[in-house]
C-alpha cells in the first residue's frame, strides 16, 4: 500500500487469497477489503482519533443518508456532542486527485449533512474547509481541527 502523508499504525491486515486481503477496521469491529480507498479511510480515522483527539463512539464510517431521491454514502462522519454531524471527510485513493469535482461531489453530500467542517482528502493532500451554512461561506483551514477546536468553533 501506498505511504501516506498521515501518522503510521498498527494496521491488522490478513491476506485472504493472493490478490485480496483485509484490514481490521476498529470503528465497525470487523475485517473489510482492503482497498487504496480504504487504506486512506482507515488512516484518517486513526489520525482523527489518535492525533485530534475524535472521540470513537462519534465517528460514522460510510454512513448512508438520502439526497435527492437517491441513498448516498459519506466515507466519514465525526458526529459533535450532540450527535449532530461536525466533520464530514470524503478519502479518494491516493492516485486520484483532489479535484473541484471532487469538492463538489463532498459539498452536494454536506447539503443534508450540514457539518460545519469538510476534509478531503487523498491520504497525501488534504483540504479542510469550516462551512458557514448561514452566510453561505467556505473558510479553507490551514489544518484539520481537534475535536474541542471543532466543537468550539461550531458553537457547541
Amino acid at each position: 500500500m501506498h505511504v501516506l502523508d498521515l501518522p503510521p499504525f498498527e494496521a491488522k491486515i490478513r491476506q485472504i487469497s493472493a490478490d485480496i486481503s483485509e484490514i481490521w477496521d476498529e470503528l465497525r469491529r470487523k475485517y473489510v477489503v482492503l482497498t487504496p480507498e480504504e487504506w486512506v479511510r482507515q488512516h484518517v480515522a486513526h489520525y482523527l482519533m489518535a492525533h485530534l483527539g475524535y472521540p470513537r463512539g462519534l465517528l460514522s464510517l460510510e454512513r448512508g443518508h438520502r439526497y435527492n431521491q437517491r441513498q448516498k454514502r459519506t466515507d466519514l462522519v465525526a458526529l459533535g456532542p450532540a450527535g449532530q454531524p461536525l466533520l464530514l471527510v470524503e478519502c479518494k485513493r491516493p492516485t486520484v486527485a483532489i479535484t473541484p469535482a471532487v469538492a463538489r461531489q463532498a459539498a452536494t453530500y454536506n447539503q443534508t449533512l450540514r457539518a460545519p467542517f469538510l476534509l478531503l482528502t487523498n491520504g497525501l493532500t488534504h483540504y479542510c474547509w469550516r462551512v458557514d451554512f448561514e452566510r453561505s461561506l467556505n473558510e479553507r483551514l490551514a489544518e484539520i481541527p481537534s475535536y474541542a477546536a471543532a466543537v468550539a468553533l461550531a458553537g457547541g
